[in-house]
C-alpha cells in the first residue's frame, strides 16, 4: 500500500464524510426551524409555482444580488458559474466511461478556473476597500476566500504550469469510488490542491459557504405572498401545547 495514496484517501474520505453529516444534519435543522410569521420580501409571488420561479431565478441569475449591486453581481455570478464548469469538468475523473455533457465542457473548462479566480480577487477586493464590506468583514471571511483562491490557483497550476499525470490521478480518483486504492502522483501542486479541496470539503457545513443550500431555506424567499388570503398558522403554534 502506498503510504501517500492512504493518507489522502483517509483525508479525503474523512472530509466527504464531514461535508455530507455536516451538510445533512444542518438542512435538517433547518427544516424544523418553525416560521413564526409570513415573511417574504416584498414583491413577492402569491403562488407555489411563482415561489419556486422566484427561487430558481435566485439560484441561476442571483436576481437580488443584480437589484442590490452590480460590480458584486459580476464578481459573484462569474465565480459561481466558472466554478460550476470546473466541477462539471472535474467529473472525468470520477466516471469510466464519461458522460458526453461532461466531454463536450472539457475545452472551455481548462480556462474557466480563470474566470473563477478572477471572480473571486474581485469579491475578496470589495471587502477590502468597499468601507461598509470592511467593516463587517471577518477573519473568517477573509480565509474562506484565501482558500477558494488557493484551490483554483493550485489547479491552474497543475493545468498549464507544473503538469500532473491525469492518467495516474484518474486511476487514484476511480479508486476512491471503487473503494480499490491506486498510487498517487507525488507532485507539489497535486497534492497540495487535494488537502486544500479536504479542508474546504470539512469547513463548508459550519461556515457561511452554507448559503448554497441555506437559500431554499430562507423565509423571505420561500414563502408565499399569502397574508390577506390565509392566515399562517405554525405547526408548533397549532398543536394543544402551543395552544395552551
Amino acid at each position: 500500500m502506498n503510504p501517500l495514496a492512504f493518507a489522502y484517501a483517509a483525508l479525503l474520505y474523512l472530509s466527504a464524510a464531514i461535508l455530507v453529516v455536516g451538510v445533512t444534519l444542518k438542512i435538517r435543522s433547518y427544516l424544523r426551524t418553525p416560521a413564526p410569521l409570513p415573511v417574504p420580501t416584498t414583491p413577492a409571488p402569491k403562488t407555489r409555482g411563482g415561489v419556486a420561479l422566484r427561487l430558481a431565478r435566485e439560484v441561476v441569475f442571483f436576481e437580488s444580488l443584480f437589484k442590490a449591486s452590480k460590480w458584486t453581481w459580476i464578481f459573484g455570478w462569474t465565480f459561481h458559474a466558472a466554478l460550476l464548469v470546473v466541477l462539471l469538468r472535474h467529473l472525468r475523473y470520477f466516471q469510466q466511461p464519461v458522460w458526453e455533457p461532461v466531454v463536450l465542457v472539457q475545452s472551455i473548462g481548462a480556462y474557466a478556473g480563470f474566470a473563477m479566480v478572477a471572480g473571486l480577487l474581485g469579491l475578496w477586493a470589495r471587502r477590502w476597500f468597499v468601507d461598509r464590506v470592511r467593516y463587517i468583514s471577518t477573519p473568517s471571511d477573509h480565509l474562506h476566500l484565501l482558500l477558494l483562491v488557493a484551490i483554483g490557483a493550485s489547479g491552474l497550476v497543475m493545468r498549464f504550469v507544473n503538469h500532473t499525470d491525469i492518467v495516474a490521478l484518474k486511476a487514484f480518483t476511480l479508486g476512491l469510488v471503487r473503494l480499490d486504492l491506486q498510487p498517487l502522483p507525488a507532485d507539489g501542486p497535486l497534492l497540495v490542491h487535494l488537502a486544500l479541496v479536504a479542508v474546504l470539503m470539512a469547513i463548508f457545513p459550519i461556515s457561511k459557504l452554507l448559503h448554497a443550500p441555506g437559500l431554499f431555506f430562507s423565509p423571505g424567499r420561500n414563502q408565499a405572498d399569502t397574508a390577506r388570503e390565509k392566515r399562517h398558522v405554525t405547526p408548533w403554534a397549532a398543536s394543544p401545547q402551543g395552544r395552551s
